[in-house]
């Protein structure tokens, strides 16, 4: 079943115990200026491990420690499995992840400084999920998926609470984008906007190269595509049950951008905020730069999703 507002709330104040501020919310000049609307970045990759997922890991490890978890598997291209590394160490409890075998070495790197185990299986990862699921069933670990896990999208809906609920931060948001994988980071969006009586649109984004939650959504049914993108963090080659439902019964509009506009877009965030996004942080950009007319004159706030990004990757789009 999707959480609940009262769902959210109480990951926010776990969360908060160990994450005690609001993620920055930063307006953008240049980027108003070249876009013609009032664009505003959510910096969710502030906080230890660079990327939104940390929110959902705290909230679902703190649950397991509760019921006495005694070992965890999960599957990921980076930012998942360090979120979980980093809340597993936190709460003592064992964590095993795999990753693809052409992985991002520095969350690679950030995952076996938390203390999990680090497997390499398989060209992508739907295939390293698979063997996930195997291990943890062979093993008795208990696994995670990366997006149909209810704690994992109340935690992550906690950024949108920011947004919507907390005082400080933004009134009357006209439109948020937020980036797509498996879909927790923007159910969680929906989730809090639809609970809270928002008249906020939400849209997602995603790579034409890796389109299989659009793709579902569009169709209506669980699609299988092709899982080509050079962003890791929107790698996902199948549409997911519990995240789908959320997204076709409150998502406002799904944008695709081409790999290649999504490497642009980490550019132009550097050049124009001096900030540096890895490629699925930026898609936000990517996406509202592709809309520019559909925006125009809006209040527009885009999620800055991660910053790990490689210096192989930030060579790549440099030259």
């Amino acid at each position: 079943m999707p959480p609940t507002l009262v769902e959210m709330r109480d990951a926010l104040a776990i969360i908060r115990r160990y994450l005690p501020s609001q993620t920055p919310l930063v307006f953008a000049p240049a980027l108003s200026e070249c876009l013609g609307a009032d664009i505003w970045l959510k910096w969710e990759f502030s906080n230890p491990i660079g990327a939104f997922k940390l929110r959902g890991g705290l909230n679902l490890m703190a649950s397991l420690a509760a019921d006495d978890c005694k070992a965890v598997v999960t599957a990921s291209t980076g930012n998942h499995g360090q979120s979980i590394a980093y809340a597993a160490e936190l709460f003592d409890i064992p964590a095993t992840i795999f990753l693809p075998e052409n992985g991002n070495p520095d969350k690679a790197a950030s995952i076996e400084r938390f203390g999990a185990k680090l497997r390499y299986v398989g060209a992508n990862f739907d295939a390293c999920r698979e063997a996930a699921i195997e291990y943890s069933n062979k093993f008795h670990g208990r696994y995670i998926h990366p997006a149909n896990e209810p704690k994992l999208i109340s935690g992550v809906g906690t950024a949108a609470l920011e947004i919507f609920e907390q005082d400080g931060q933004l009134e009357d948001v006209d439109l948020v984008i937020v980036p797509v994988g498996g879909g927790s980071g923007v159910c969680g969006w929906i989730l809090a906007r639809d609970e809270l009586s928002a008249s906020t649109k939400i849209w997602g984004t995603q790579s034409a190269q890796s389109n299989a939650a659009y793709e579902s959504w569009i169709s209506g049914k669980l699609v299988t595509r092709p899982n080509l993108t050079t962003s890791e963090g929107l790698s996902t080659g199948e549409g997911y049950s519990l995240t789908q439902e959320i997204m076709r019964n409150g998502l406002d509009d799904f944008i695709l951008a081409d790999d290649s506009e999504i490497d642009d877009a980490v550019g132009v965030m550097l050049e124009t905020q001096h900030v540096l996004l890895e490629p699925a942080g930026a898609a936000a950009l990517a996406a509202a730069i592709r809309a520019k007319e559909k925006i125009k004159s809006q209040r527009v706030v885009l999620v800055c999703s991660g910053s790990n990004i490689s210096r192989a990757q930030l060579k790549k789009i440099i030259n």
